[in-house]
């Protein structure tokens, strides 16, 4: 079988992947994506738009809950999770159409199946129809994207866990759902859930929640889940697992030297992800990676095999779609002869609890270890007059401010989080002292107004 010539073949249709083709064709060249299941990647279908979809159905289950404190008297909401099934399907539809229109009006080839690297950049494809398809590129780029990881503990793979694929089609409440990893995913499903109805555990290894941050924003994050009756166990190591997941689970776990059992209907593991990259050929193709199995790749995205990149989670970029965007602008511009790296760029990232928790630059804590100085200040979310008309004054802000008055970071939690730090994330790309914000007019009463005030709490030197 001789190969078909391409400009460009993309392994994966993630973030990344996609534009560089969608790009590349609409400039004329011949590019092609070879996807096995998700027309778009994850991103679309299964991960991150879809979990905010319910996680804002759980947002209005709240409110709904919360009727009386804004005056009006609702009888007690049922939840309807294949509604709210139904709801996030119809949202990944639209999207699935929105990607299909992309690959129509840019020109690049979509090709439905399994692909593995069999020589440098030739990968032969099982297509999904039947078949098979030899492509060659002049340029390759993996983009196969991470998936749930499920680690070895006696019994739990067998129990057949919830990943948050899962989770997504769930059409009931759980009755009690076991939540084990206290990270990104596991907390917005935990919460989620637990507005819906269910009862809910989190089991985390660590003495916190997203243990890695401050402590005051573990600590505030813990009170929140505990707030709304959500149950904790810390410091806890897991040994086994009995039962099966959606009938009846058994946790037997370690805690403070002593054993204990933690029992529930469902269990979701959320501890962490591996890279997609078993499978596909890489050794072919001279493509080495890493001890955790990620893609090796230098500052500018380009593997151990001479026109071959990989781009977004599998390459070991940060675990985030906008991340995997910018890997797209460096392969891009890269390709072009422009020398772009991932060197020192700024990454910023949400949790989209209910409030949000939103961070930029430098925590306390990485500063303290990169002995790095900073003058600290913090407010109130109330010091944002927007929230008390929300009645939604929980948290905080807090920024790091250099000896040259530039921002060195900067951590919110409390509503809007995310587009309030995008504000603050500008400013520090500008370059820009605090004082532009302390200065600046924003609009009463929105959220942005809460940086006058913290900004204005930094004393002025003398």
């Amino acid at each position: 079988m001789n190969a078909e010539p391409f400009d460009l073949v993309v392994l994966g249709s993630g973030e990344a992947g996609k534009y560089l083709a969608w790009t590349l064709a609409s400039q004329g060249k011949r590019a092609a994506v070879i996807e096995r299941r998700y027309i778009g990647g994850s991103c679309p279908n299964i991960a991150c738009l879809p979990s905010k979809n319910v996680i804002h159905s759980a947002k209005v289950a709240s409110l709904v809950s919360r009727a009386k404190e804004f005056g009006i008297d609702l009888p007690q909401g049922k939840i309807d999770m294949s509604a709210v099934r139904e709801r996030k399907r119809k949202m990944v539809e639209g999207l699935v159409a929105m990607h299909l229109h992309k690959y129509q009006s840019s020109g690049a080839e979509l090709i439905m199946g399994s692909g593995a690297l069999i020589a440098p950049k030739t990968i032969e494809v099982a297509l999904a129809g039947g078949g098979s398809r030899l492509l060659e590129g002049k340029d390759v780029v993996i983009s196969t994207g991470s998936r749930a990881r499920i680690d070895a503990t006696p019994g739990l793979a067998q129990a057949k866990p919830l990943t948050h694929v899962e989770a997504l089609e769930l059409d009931e409440v759980p009755k009690h759902l076991i939540v084990l990893g206290g990270g990104y995913i596991g907390l917005e499903f935990a919460q989620a859930l637990r507005r819906f109805g269910a009862q809910v555990t989190i089991i985390e290894r660590n003495g916190a929640l997203i243990h890695r941050e401050d402590k005051d924003v573990t600590d505030a994050i813990g009170q929140l889940f505990l707030d709304e009756g959500v149950e904790l166990i810390l410091d806890t190591q897991i040994r086994r697992v009995e039962g099966i997941s959606g009938a009846s689970v058994r946790i037997h776990a370690m805690q403070g030297g002593k054993e204990i059992v933690i029992e529930g209907s469902h269990l979701l593991a959320a501890g962490g992800r591996t890279p997609n990259t078993d499978g596909i050929g890489l050794e072919k193709a001279g493509v080495e990676i890493d001890p955790r199995g990620y893609v090796r790749v230098n500052p500018q995205l380009q593997t151990t095999a001479p026109g071959v990149w990989a781009v977004g989670d599998c390459a070991g970029s940060p675990l985030f779609t906008h991340i995997a965007f910018d890997d797209f602008r460096i392969v891009r511009d890269n390709l072009a002869g422009i020398k772009r790296v991932t060197t020192g760029r700024q990454v910023p990232f949400c949790l989209f609890t209910d409030p949000e928790l939103a961070r930029i630059g430098l925590s306390e804590k990485e500063a303290a270890e990169k002995n790095i100085g900073y003058r600290l200040v913090k407010v109130s979310m109330e010091a944002a007059l927007r929230t008390r008309t929300l009645s939604e004054t929980r948290g905080f802000m807090k920024a790091l401010i250099g000896a040259d008055d530039r921002i060195l970071g900067f951590t919110a939690l409390g509503v809007e989080a995310g587009e309030v730090m995008a504000i603050v994330q500008t400013a520090m790309l500008g370059g820009l002292p605090f004082t532009a914000l302390r200065d600046a007019i924003f609009t009463h009463p929105t959220m942005a107004e809460g940086l006058i005030a913290l900004f204005s709490a930094i004393p002025t030197r003398h």
